[in-house]
């Protein structure tokens, strides 16, 4: 009988490890040579980065400057606002999550197994990023404020999460669990509304901007692309050829050029004191633009679904709108979450554009624009701002990656 210390497991993990690199990287003399020359390259290209970024770098560009990147000229009286907004949205994530893992356990699909420290090590892996960014940030700021609110931020997540557990234990159709949707329903609305109260839309800047664009546009343009997706497979001639028509014309458009429209041709079209702000102008551009995408890829999708889906609904006796919404659109959802992810990421980084294209300082510009102090003009720091910007769009993209691969894993996309 082995342990954990036995001499012989060792030596067999020692034997998988020298096959696996023999395998991969010594297979040849010609790949032997490569993976020398390119591993050496890559240490030491990984050892001046680390150099730079912790011993080289001044990052208290970052730190004085750390509101105007997250924030913009947001007043310093109506802080207290975001981080009341930021608590809500936590809160109300929390809850989602409850009712996903109530609906699990009651189902049986849910990680049982997975208890305490497991428990722990699973999330972490799935948002340890998160909270290192998170902690990072904190390190940078010079008030004891953004603290607190992350303090906050984790409390409200546990106690949505527990709200949500109970209220997804709870039958639906008591009269609880429909105001509880009711409230989860017009939440985002409300914060909305609180933090424009304060300061208009208009005036929104830095990663806030590119967050708030980002959401707002793919929660805009995923309807509106699956319309535009069932319309170009309609039988109605011109329901077909008008879908057609803006899918074709949208995608064969530069994102930059639209934004650059909305920004100085509007205005020939629409009285100056009826036009939109310009965030507005960039979000409606955003969610315009990536719904032609989305069109296409759940075209492709709705493509993927066998007819005899399809047929077999018709033999159910089921209506046409029951068909697509039952059968065939979940399955064709299904298929393509890799490419919708995509088209996601796609959008979140696009929201740059919209600080060259309309004047908006988000948070690239904001990033550019501090090198430009008096205290900062002619250092050379250009390095250190843009590092940063590319980081916090690193993780937000590279988050959804993860959660999108986890996503899929769950519901077995691609497999048989």
């Amino acid at each position: 009988m082995t342990t954990a210390t036995d001499p012989r497991r060792t030596l067999r993990h020692r034997d998988v490890a020298l096959i696996w690199a023999r395998h991969n990287l010594f297979r040849s003399r010609l790949d032997a040579l490569l993976t020398l020359v390119l591993g050496a390259i890559g240490l030491y290209l990984t050892f001046r980065f680390l150099r730079f970024v912790f011993i080289n770098a001044r990052w208290e560009i970052i730190g004085v400057n750390l509101k105007l990147l997250l924030v913009g000229r947001w007043p310093v009286a109506h802080l207290l606002r975001i981080a009341v907004s930021i608590t809500v949205l936590a809160f109300w994530g929390g809850i989602f999550v409850g009712l996903i893992r109530a609906r699990q356990v009651r189902r049986g699909f849910a990680d049982l197994d997975l208890i305490g420290w497991q428990r722990i090590g699973d999330l972490s892996r799935r948002f340890g990023l998160l909270i290192a960014t998170m902690l990072l940030v904190l390190a940078l700021a010079t008030t004891v404020g953004p603290w607190l609110v992350a303090l906050g931020l984790f409390i409200a997540v546990l106690l949505g999460r527990m709200v949500g557990f109970k209220l997804g234990s709870v039958p639906l159709s008591t009269p609880l669990v429909r105001l509880s949707t009711l409230v989860l329903v017009i939440t985002p609305f409300v914060v909305f509304l609180y933090l424009v109260d304060a300061v208009p839309f208009a005036e929104w800047e830095g990663f806030l901007f590119n967050v708030t664009a980002a959401g707002a546009g793919i929660i805009l343009c995923f309807p509106l692309g699956i319309l535009l997706a069932l319309g170009r497979r309609s039988k109605l001639p011109l329901l077909r050829s008008l879908s057609v028509a803006y899918i074709e014309f949208v995608r064969g458009a530069p994102l930059y050029v639209l934004l650059l429209m909305a920004n100085v041709s509007l205005e020939f079209f629409v009285p100056p004191w009826i036009a939109p702000s310009k965030p507005l102008r960039a979000v409606v551009t955003f969610t315009l633009f990536t719904a032609a995408y989305v069109a296409e890829i759940v075209r492709g999708g709705l493509q993927s679904v066998p007819h005899g889906q399809e047929e077999a609904a018709k033999a159910l006796g089921l209506s046409p709108y029951r068909q697509i919404t039952r059968i065939v659109l979940p399955q064709a959802l299904r298929n393509v979450i890799p490419a919708q992810i995509g088209q996601f990421i796609s959008l979140f980084k696009d929201t740059t554009l919209a600080g060259l294209a309309l004047g908006i300082l988000d948070l690239l510009t904001a990033g550019q624009a501090v090198t430009q102090q008096d205290a900062y003009r002619g250092q050379g720091l250009i390095i250190e701002s843009l590092l940063f910007v590319a980081f916090l769009f690193w993780v937000g993209s590279f988050t959804m990656s993860r959660e999108s691969q986890r996503l899929e894993r769950k519901l077995g996309v691609g497999v048989r």
